[in-house]
């Protein structure tokens, strides 16, 4: 076990790009775009000081609590070697140690339904939280839409999403939709178009400066803007995020004119083309709730993405090792208040 590094981040990026488990949210680009977090990489290597399991881990301080350890979708390694498991949760109590952290927070990449990860997680003292169902009760989400495109061609997966679907993406076509890759520049046009989504749909959205940082850090490599227009005006934006064998869609907004257009149906199949074209497994079209019920607020988002023939997949949630339990306990309790007086901000607000 050894922590990152100078000379260890080309071949971390590469060990990185080349696991069947990477995810881009391990990487040191998107360490660099969460500025108000540290981040510490432990590796567990062989005995040739080959890179075989990694997980990047961001430390912040939270006033009163003390420092708080999270790592989003790690580990990355083979799940089942306890020997790897072992080197990392070593490095994560160093780092524990180090920073007299009160909490290890995982959300890992891993299905609810691994019974065996289960099991060997438990021997290292993790505890397991898998029992949320909606967007606010994690960082990551517990429930997403991923489609399987490895290996298959763009017949054969437009002609299995739902008849819906390909007629919407079709409408947009003859409608005279029309899907640009934009600059830099056209972030101010795909952040408009996000306020104005944020206040239709009632949710905070992030500030112009950080799809800047975003664009600094991971473009064009690893990131994506793909724009609609319509008669030349900007109508509806995604941000994809490419890294490794998987592209993930990671922000969309849509105008609330021309909606009628389906521009976001088109702005997928765009996206999805471009991911068969570059040989990834996988399109991850991200979260949606689990609750699966048409009253849901959340439902559409759920229907739209269910459209395109993708699999419902549910994680396993958040794995912890609480070093400080009581004030890990006193934090969790903070922050269910926290996001309470929040929500109801935020309906007060819209009224």
């Amino acid at each position: 076990m050894k922590l990152l590094e100078e000379n260890d981040k080309k071949r971390y990026k590469e060990f990185l790009e080349n696991h069947e488990r990477c995810n881009f949210q391990q990487s040191l680009e998107w360490g660099n775009v969460k500025t108000s977090w540290k981040k510490e990489v432990i590796l567990s290597e062989d005995e040739n000081g080959n890179i075989r399991g990694s997980l990047c881990v961001w430390i912040r301080k939270i006033p009163i609590f003390g420092n708080i350890m999270y790592s989003a979708r790690g580990p990355i390694c083979d799940i089942y070697n306890e020997e790897i498991i072992s080197d990392l949760v070593e490095g994560a109590n160093l780092l524990a140690k180090k920073y007299k952290a009160f909490v290890l927070r995982v959300e890992p990449d891993i299905l609810k339904s691994d019974d065996k990860f289960r099991e060997i997680i438990k021997k290292y003292k993790f505890k397991i939280k898998d029992d949320s169902k909606d967007f606010k009760d994690e960082i990551q989400p517990r429930f997403v839409f991923r489609l399987d495109i490895k290996g298959k061609t763009k017949d054969e997966i437009f002609n299995a999403f739902h008849q819906k679907t390909r007629y919407n993406i079709r409408l947009a076509t003859k409608k005279g939709v029309v899907i640009k890759e934009g600059t830099k520049e056209d972030l101010k046009d795909f952040h408009n178009i996000m306020i104005e989504t944020g206040e239709r749909d009632n949710f905070i959205i992030r500030s112009l400066a950080y799809f800047e940082k975003m664009y600094d850090e991971m473009a064009p490599n690893h990131m994506k803007l793909l724009m609609a227009y319509h008669n030349d005006e900007p109508i509806a934006g995604i941000i994809p995020i490419m890294y490794g064998n998987k592209v993930w869609y990671l922000y969309g907004a849509s105008s609330n004119k021309h909606r009628n257009l389906m521009p976001n149906y088109l702005l997928q199949w765009t996206m999805i083309q471009e991911a068969i074209d570059r040989k990834a497994d996988m399109y991850d079209f991200r979260g949606v709730s689990g609750v699966v019920d048409e009253t849901h607020p959340q439902y559409g988002l759920y229907r739209f993405k269910k459209g395109f023939n993708a699999t419902f997949t549910e994680f396993i949630g958040e794995i912890y090792i609480p070093y400080k339990p009581l004030i890990y306990k006193l934090y969790k309790l903070a922050e269910k208040t926290y996001r309470s007086l929040r929500t109801l901000k935020k309906k007060f607000s819209s009224k």
